[in-house]
């Protein structure tokens, strides 16, 4: 913890950078396809399986889960001491800061790319990988969250419907594995952010899923415009 502050300056934009690397576009661009122009534009797995077929899809989320997962596990090996480890279960207030600055910056990286741009995807991938790096405090919520997020998209065939109803439940989840969660605020405040920014930007799918125009997986390639 010596290095905090030289933390606190490097980590967080190392996370935007490694998150803001489109794997859905450079994997398409490789296959001879500009993914922004093909399905619903997006540069996320659903899309990338919609237009490389499934395979891909799949190669393309575990990259995206991977780009959130491994910064934020490395972030919080770096800031583990005597204070943040076994004998103290909650991490101080300043870990946790700089923890959650890697996996913001990750998110943030994924959703608003600076290689493309501005755009990017939905922030479903990558947060779960967060998720899974901020261990143990959201790592087993998260696993629910999954198991929820797969439930719901198998019995539905929809995947924007399997990923905010994980998304709206990650939250609660949270609260049920960490209470009382008081020292960890920062931990919940961030839970509470990254649920509205996914909610956020499925407010189109939600629409389509009201009106009962979006697409269900396993019609002719279609993934529900994810």
């Amino acid at each position: 913890m010596n290095d905090l502050p030289l933390v606190y300056l490097l980590l967080p934009p190392a996370g935007y950078l490694i998150g803001a690397t489109p794997f859905g576009v450079l994997l398409a661009r490789s296959r001879g396809v500009d993914l922004r122009a093909v399905g619903s534009g997006n540069v996320g797995a659903t899309n990338v399986g919609r237009a490389l077929g499934a395979k891909w899809g799949y190669v393309c989320f575990l990259l995206d889960v991977a780009k959130g997962l491994l910064p934020t596990l490395a972030a919080g090996w770096l800031l583990r001491g005597d204070e943040f480890g076994v004998a103290i279960p909650r991490p101080p207030l300043a870990a946790q800061g700089v923890w959650l600055g890697v996996g913001l910056g990750c998110i943030l990286g994924h959703v608003f790319s600076f290689y493309l741009r501005g755009r990017g995807g939905k922030g479903v991938a990558t947060g779960l990988g967060v998720v899974l790096g901020v261990f143990p405090y959201f790592t087993w919520p998260g696993l629910v969250a999954l198991g929820l997020w797969i439930v719901v998209t198998l019995a539905s065939r929809y995947v924007s419907l399997g990923s905010v109803t994980a998304a709206a439940g990650f939250v609660p989840l949270f609260l049920a594995f960490n209470w009382p969660a008081g020292q960890l605020w920062p931990l919940a405040a961030f839970a509470v952010a990254m649920a509205a920014l996914i909610l956020l930007r499925h407010r189109t799918n939600i629409v389509r899923l009201w009106k009962g125009t979006e697409n269900k997986i396993g019609r002719g390639g279609k993934g529900g415009r994810a």
